[in-house]
């Protein structure tokens, strides 16, 4: 087996000849390499024995190797030989990590990808979309709106349990400087309650299974403290509410606010939601569904209506049953009508009485101080309006329907309303009183 040193021009000219399917080129410099030429390919290879048998090893292409190289591996591939090493177990060890490296490399980016659907962005609508299915389309909305309007896109595109509490503390912070601190008050406990699902899902039955996938493992909002939202303080006096009043319509959205303003400040969405069933015009109660809160059913709010507001009441119904509609409260017979649409209307009118603002809110609070102030007591207000009745007291206990006091407060509260509309600006101090229990 002759043998040359070889140079690059060499191994560029050498060729197989054409009787031949392969050729070899011995270099004199490197013991065992060879340049292996058939009719389509050159390549560097490398020979050597072995126990007494021959081992060839290809190296690679002469297009990709250099002959340099090609001499310092053969030269590493002789010193193995001579050590007793087969070159080819290194081979196949390569070959083996080689292989394994691929095989991490696609997990990572098959995890990568997979990760890529459980993003925070994912969360939030998949935790809308829990808040819908427990009747609670208001606050799905609402939060819905304040994830899409304030949640930046690079963070809500990571994966949800990638997210950092740094990430989502400056995204918050972002809407207090904003002057928002309401929205972001809502922001951060609608972030908290969904990271707290996914990571409750994998262990609560309760919770839907389309929050197991996200992997949460820890809460990436607790960290951040609860913005506390500044109560409300904006109250109509006799003077703006009797201008209020005189610019309610007999459109729907009016009928509405008329409605909740005789009936002591009802929340307005829980009154637009009111269906012909829900009317006992033999009894003159309305009942509302509160689900309000952290409750797992709607709690059944009945009203005893006074004459003003039943009257309103009867010819929704009756103008409900011409339509064939099931919606007391409806523009069209179809649909109830919409929060936004009230909310547009106080708005409207609050804007055209050129005073103060106020919205749907300031009403409802509005309607309790002046109860308050005729002497309707905290907790028939509390019966009327629906709120701060989740101890454990009106939980197991209490089971007095407070009708009677409702009724008569609703009474003394119409009243209290004309004379407002005549100007008589002295409150018609009423107390209505719970009836004594003799203790057996």
């Amino acid at each position: 087996m002759a043998r040359v040193k070889l140079t690059q021009g060499r191994v560029q000219g050498f060729e197989c000849p054409a009787e031949r399917g392969q050729a070899f080129l011995w270099d004199s410099e490197a013991p065992g390499l060879a340049v292996r030429a058939t009719r389509s390919a050159q390549a560097y290879v490398w020979q050597g024995k072995l126990r007494g048998r021959d081992v060839r090893i290809t190296l690679g292409s002469v297009a990709a190797w250099t002959l340099e190289d090609a001499r310092r591996q053969a030269r590493e591939l002789q010193r193995m030989v001579d050590q007793g090493k087969d070159p080819r177990d290194l081979k196949r060890s390569e070959a083996e990590k080689h292989a394994a490296t691929l095989a991490a490399e696609a997990a990572a980016q098959k995890e990568r990808a997979e990760a890529g659907k459980w993003t925070l962005r994912r969360l939030c609508s998949t935790y809308c979309d829990h808040l819908t299915a427990r009747g609670k389309g208001r606050s799905a909305a609402d939060a819905e709106s304040l994830f899409r309007c304030h949640l930046p896109n690079d963070v809500a595109d990571l994966p949800a349990r990638d997210v950092t509490p740094r990430q989502l503390a400056e995204a918050v912070r972002k809407v207090v400087e904003a002057n928002k601190e309401r929205t972001a008050g809502k922001m951060r406990s609608y972030l908290f309650a969904a990271y707290k699902a996914a990571q409750r899902a994998p262990y609560d039955a309760r919770l839907p299974a389309d929050f197991i996938g996200f992997a949460v493992e820890s809460n990436p909002v607790e960290p951040l403290p609860p913005i506390e939202v500044k109560a409300g303080h904006r109250t109509l006096d006799d003077a703006e509410l009797r201008e209020y009043l005189g610019r309610l319509t007999d459109a729907a959205a009016d009928r509405l606010l008329l409605v909740a303003l005789l009936a002591g400040g009802q929340r307005l969405q829980q009154l637009g939601r009111a269906t012909l069933a829900d009317f006992n015009a033999q009894a003159g109660t309305l009942r509302l569904w509160d689900a309000k809160g952290k409750r797992k059913e709607p709690r059944e709010h009945v009203l005893p209506l006074g004459a003003r507001a039943l009257a309103e009441v009867e010819q929704l119904a009756a103008q409900a049953r011409e339509r064939g509609s099931e919606h007391l409260f409806s523009h069209s017979g179809r649909v109830p009508v919409r929060l936004e649409t009230i909310s547009k209307r106080v708005t409207e009118i609050a804007k055209a009485m050129a005073g103060k603002p106020f919205q749907g809110r300031d009403l409802r609070r509005t309607c309790e101080t002046m109860l308050a102030a005729m002497g309707i007591s905290r907790d028939v207000r509390a019966q009327l309006l629906s709120h701060g009745l989740g101890g454990v007291q009106q939980a197991h206990y209490d089971r007095h329907s407070y009708m009677d006091e409702k009724r008569a407060a609703l009474e003394a509260w119409e009243g209290r309303i004309a004379a407002i509309e005549k100007g008589e600006t002295a409150p018609a101090n009423v107390r209505v009183l719970r009836k004594s229990v003799t203790a057996a």
